[in-house]
């Protein structure tokens, strides 16, 4: 009674898998895979065709992952590149600036120095120049002017 039963079950399970793969058969897919010769090659040779659609489901998994793991990488080195990128111009952008306050600070500097040289030598030279002529005259010792102030004291 139990072999009876047993049978009756595989049976019923042989043909409930039967009506599953006739429907996936159906499928315009897979009747379109069927045709062409690698489906006809593995639905001559049905162990390798398990053998192949074990490996793709169990490959799904590690490929998916991989193909995750890279794009987030991609993702990642982007955006740390753009913050690399960023970090990089602000501390060029400082440097930039520290360069160009120093250039200001330098020039200011030696334009100072150059406007109390100027107007040292100009007051030096004006002052000079006053005590040399007198009246729009030039003073010398041919016309009997004195020309310094060491000769006026003798």
């Amino acid at each position: 009674m139990q072999e009876s039963s047993r049978m009756t079950e595989c049976q019923q399970l042989w043909g409930r898998w039967t009506t599953q793969f006739n429907c996936i058969y159906d499928d315009p897919k897979v009747a379109h895979l069927m045709k062409t010769r690698v489906g006809q090659y593995l639905s001559g040779h049905p162990f390798l065709a398990l053998t192949v659609l074990l490996f793709s489901v169990m490959a799904a998994l590690p490929v998916g992952l991989f193909l995750t793991f890279a794009l987030v990488t991609f993702v990642v080195s982007a955006v740390a590149f753009v913050f690399f990128e960023v970090f990089l111009l602000f501390v060029g952008g400082l440097c930039l600036l520290c360069v160009l306050s120093g250039l200001a600070f330098v020039s200011v500097l030696v334009a100072s120095i150059f406007n109390v040289s100027y107007i040292t030598i100009s007051n030096t030279l004006n002052y000079y120049n006053t005590r040399r002529t007198k009246g729009g005259k030039v003073c010398g010792k041919e016309k009997g002017c004195e020309t310094s102030t060491a000769k006026e004291t003798e």
